[in-house]
């Protein structure tokens, strides 16, 4: 069996500490490369990390332009959970609940009516405080996803090697890095 192609990309501007702690143990275990993404405000301490400019939408487009299907990105925005569906991959929140195709336009519209009752004046609720089962079901979520792409290779097959690659893990990050255009 090949190297098993996939990566996973964190939207990590609003992602929780704990999250970003229990993706950087997984991916490790399942010898995955974990790219965050995040604008230049937020210090990430990720050895893969991807900073983009503060403007709206940038770090999304970053994660967008990087996904390949099966890919897996773990984010709480909808929108970009709908843009990342449309490129084959898998998407995951931070409770460990995975977006689907058949739901994301149900989704996208509950968030179009909650911000169409915002600019009226209305007030919604925003998050409760994350909890260690929050935690836990992400942790679940996230095994889950991956044990069902170890089973069937992620897109079906068995893993093909990269082509001219031979090396073990650490030169796969390396070279993931080098093929995304990220800097050391």
């Amino acid at each position: 069996m090949g190297i098993d192609p996939r990566k996973i990309l964190v939207d990590a501007d609003a992602c929780p500490r704990s999250v970003l702690k229990i993706l950087q143990q997984i991916s490790s275990e399942f010898h995955l490369p974990l790219f965050t993404v995040s604008s230049f405000n937020h210090d990430i301490d990720n050895p893969l990390h991807i900073t983009v400019g503060n403007g709206p939408d940038e770090a999304d487009l970053a994660i967008v332009n990087r996904v390949a299907p099966e890919d897996i990105v773990v984010t709480q925005d909808w929108g970009l959970a709908a843009l990342v569906l449309g490129r084959k991959g898998r998407v995951l929140n931070f409770f460990g609940r995975e977006y689907t195709a058949q739901r994301i336009d149900f989704l996208l519209d509950e968030r179009f009516q909650k911000a169409k009752f915002r600019r009226s004046g209305g007030r919604t609720k925003g998050p409760a405080a994350r909890t260690r089962e929050d935690d836990l079901a992400f942790e679940r979520g996230l095994r889950r996803i991956l044990e069902e792409g170890r089973k069937t290779g992620a897109t079906g097959m068995k893993f093909p090697p990269r082509a001219g690659f031979t090396g073990g893990p650490d030169e796969r990050v390396k070279s993931i890095h080098t093929e995304l255009g990220s800097q050391d």
